[in-house]
């Protein structure tokens, strides 16, 4: 769905920082699930990447805030750059999440868009 996202960090709720605290706990919950790829630990924030081949990503899918920048605040938080994606920190993109109830649904999820460190 396009208002729906798949969150597997720092914004989950009760996790978000006071700079973007208000828009997650606007967010309504659909459910828990996972999603195909490696979830890396980068100290103050941990980062995913879809692989198909690896293991599963833990998280939950969330309906998004009905407020217009509800989005631009999050990719602005996740350093998103949607007009330089090739320059951004996390990319927002469009995944598969298995929900535990068996269902998929497609959501936005933020994965890391950078090389990764041999300290991850």
């Amino acid at each position: 769905m396009e208002n729906r996202l798949f969150v597997y960090g720092t914004l989950r709720p009760g996790h978000a920082p006071a700079e973007i605290a208000d828009v997650v706990a606007a967010f309504k919950p659909v459910g828990k699930g996972t999603i195909q790829g490696k979830l890396y630990d980068f100290g103050d924030y941990p980062g995913a990447v879809l692989d198909h081949e690896t293991s599963e990503v833990h998280g939950e899918v969330f309906d998004l805030p009905d407020d217009p920048d509800a989005l631009a605040r999050l990719d602005a938080y996740e350093e998103f750059h949607p007009r330089n994606p090739e320059g951004s920190l996390f990319r927002r993109v469009r995944t598969t999440v298995t929900l535990l109830n068996g269902s998929s649904e497609t959501c936005w999820v933020y994965v890391y868009n950078r090389d990764l460190p041999t300290s991850a």
